[in-house]
């Protein structure tokens, strides 16, 4: 097998494991995967209109009020009128399962020895590539058209 095979191999592993261990987290928190990928969106971007959400989770309407419903009933988020347009509303996160931290701490553990393993030097570059995988798989998965 090619390094370049084997590569892509691992690559599609470690995606997998990531998106395993994912459902197994929100399983064990009493949530689906999309809810708790939604949870992540929030937090990491803010709150946003229920469109953007949607869009961002890979939603149609109708399941993206539904997924809204069940995060306001378990009091995760909550719905606000914009303040700049009432008209609007805007999902915002008020809170995350309390299990959370519990469930994902073994592999966050774990990660971060890994971690510790590398230089400075090497962790950097770890991180500069995460953040521009991350930039390049967000770009790919935006259903807008480029500006440019």
């Amino acid at each position: 097998m090619s390094t370049s095979a084997q590569a892509s191999r691992l690559y599609r592993r470690y995606l997998s494991a990531v998106l395993l261990h994912g459902h197994a987290s929100a399983k064990a928190c009493g949530l689906g995967a999309t809810d708790l990928y939604a949870l992540n969106i929030l937090e990491l971007a803010g709150s946003m209109t229920p469109g953007e959400l949607g869009a961002r989770a890979g939603l149609t309407t109708g399941p993206t009020t539904r997924l809204i419903d069940r995060l306001e009933q378990a009091g995760y988020v909550r719905r606000t009128a914009d303040p700049g347009d009432r008209r609007k509303v805007i999902v915002e996160s008020v809170g995350t399962p309390a299990r959370l931290d519990e469930v994902m701490a073994p592999a966050r553990e774990r990660i971060g020895e890994i971690l510790r393993g590398y230089t400075t030097e090497q962790q950097e570059v770890l991180l500069d590539y995460f953040g521009r995988a991350a930039d390049a798989y967000e770009h790919a998965a935006d259903p807008r058209p480029d500006d440019g």
